[in-house]
């Protein structure tokens, strides 16, 4: 007989479980069930707007259940800028504009350490402008 009053308990990978508590570290959120909502959350979106090569080399270097989430989306024809992105995964969730950034900083910190700044740095010049900030990283600009 079980107890159907006692909390779910998922049983992941260490290296998926690390992460989770690198995102509720990093973002300060109450719960893992939180972190592991924007880590859901951000993965997707990501999944949606990355492709080609480095789509498969961070699907490689990320936990297998991250790796999951991220794949498991079918790329848009057209990318989204990295306010747009932001702006997109609020709408999804309801959620403010605000709380919808820190979630995506929080779970792309945690992305950027997987991936090592080789493979970040090669995705960022895929994705359009606005995504290095929400990486943490500066947004350097061509002069014209």
């Amino acid at each position: 007989m079980s107890d159907q009053s006692a909390p779910s308990q998922h049983s992941y990978g260490r290296a998926y479980e690390q992460m989770l508590e690198k995102v509720r570290y990093d973002g300060a959120y109450p719960t893992r069930e939180k972190a592991e909502e924007a880590v859901r959350l951000v993965l997707a979106g990501l999944g949606r707007q990355l492709t080609g090569d480095e789509r498969v080399e961070l699907a490689a270097r990320l936990p297998f259940e991250a790796a999951r989430i991220l794949t498991a989306q079918i790329p848009d024809t057209q990318p989204m800028t990295g306010w747009n992105f932001v702006k997109d995964l609020a709408a999804r969730t309801g959620a403010s504009l605000a709380t919808t950034r820190w979630d995506t900083g929080s779970v792309f910190s945690a992305v950027a350490s997987c991936a090592g700044a080789e493979l970040l740095s090669r995705i960022l010049q895929q994705l359009p402008s606005g995504y290095a900030l929400l990486f943490g990283r500066a947004e350097l600009t061509h002069a014209a």
